[in-house]
């Protein structure tokens, strides 16, 4: 059939076939989008379960039961009050921060635990922990809802921040920058980290008022960091995903090569650009297919995408050979 310029939902197709007129005509486009409702139920899920230590209104401090021995796969504070898993990033800070100590006292530590549990979710799924698993992302979620007026993009560059943070923050400067002790400092922890202050610092002197008398310059510019993002979050998707977290730029060099994968149709995808729109992390998929910004939202796929070009693979098998996308039954 002869190109045309054919308006589909709130989008242009430019090369319209046969069987996309089926779908035009045939497809109801103000569908349900099960899918998304789905993930959101897993995010709450999620961020119930690492945060369910419920004695601590009347305990005043952190759990520190056996459960605190888990490595949470997201970015969820350790001093969190209701937490009961530890936060990947702390604790690599903490044993990079020890290590001339425990050499020169004979000690040895590998850490193969936190890194091999990180290490292995990466292979796995990429940042699919990020779109689905994470606490803090999914607040900043929820925050983008609240109405603004307009929304704001979030220049590229600002983008290879979090690379800066990763290797400089969580790891260089707490292994090389130590005390006269040999003893290193957890950067990101200490200087910058919002969810820390969101979740751990600012409970802690509710439940321990006598902790305000140590407030300093550490506390205010931490809040400082909390408030920036957490308002940007309200006139920007995921600001701090896409610019600043160290775990999201950890588990996005694995994307490309992760058994979890998304995988595009070339002959079905008519580069409307639908994709770029739906996408928190705006992408355009089928001009970058996995992107190490994708966190595998889905959006694309069950939100944006009419002609089946995107489907899920794993380990190369397709899960969906064509895509389903989910639909309301009216």
């Amino acid at each position: 059939m002869a190109d045309l310029f054919r308006l589909y939902g709130n989008r242009v197709v430019t090369k319209v076939t046969s069987e996309n007129i089926f779908l035009i005509i045939k497809l109801p486009y103000n569908r349900i989008n099960y899918m998304e409702t789905f993930r959101k139920l897993i995010q709450v899920f999620f961020s119930l379960i690492t945060n369910s230590y419920t004695l601590f209104p009347w305990t005043k401090n952190i759990y520190q039961g056996p459960l605190k021995s888990l490595c949470s796969p997201g970015l969820n504070c350790y001093s969190c009050p209701a937490a009961t898993t530890y936060c990947p990033i702390g604790a690599i800070q903490q044993l990079l921060l020890g290590i001339r100590f425990s050499i020169e006292t004979g000690s040895y530590y590998a850490g193969s635990y936190v890194f091999g549990t990180i290490g292995i979710i990466g292979a796995l799924t990429g940042r699919v922990t990020c779109g689905w698993l994470c606490p803090f992302g999914f607040i900043q979620e929820l925050l983008h809802k609240i109405p603004s007026g307009k929304k704001f993009l979030i220049p590229k560059a600002l983008r290879y921040l979090k690379y800066f943070v990763l290797v400089f923050l969580v790891i260089a400067f707490p292994l090389m920058l130590t005390d006269q002790w040999g003893m290193g400092k957890p950067w990101f922890c200490k200087f910058l980290c919002p969810a820390g202050t969101l979740e751990a610092g600012i409970p802690l002197l509710i439940l321990q008022p006598d902790l305000r008398g140590t407030l300093g310059y550490l506390f205010y510019n931490k809040l400082f960091w909390m408030f920036l993002f957490l308002t940007w979050s309200i006139l920007s998707s995921r600001p701090f995903c896409k610019t600043t977290c160290p775990l999201g730029a950890f588990y996005g060099l694995f994307n490309k090569k992760s058994i979890f994968q998304l995988h595009l149709n070339k002959s079905n995808c008519t580069d409307c650009g639908a994709c770029l729109h739906a996408c928190p992390m705006n992408i355009q998929f089928n001009k970058n297919i996995n992107s190490s910004e994708c966190i595998y939202c889905l959006r694309c796929m069950t939100v944006a995408c009419k002609f089946d070009a995107i489907s899920i693979q794993c380990a190369g098998i397709p899960i969906t050979s064509r895509l389903k996308k989910i639909r309301s039954n009216n």
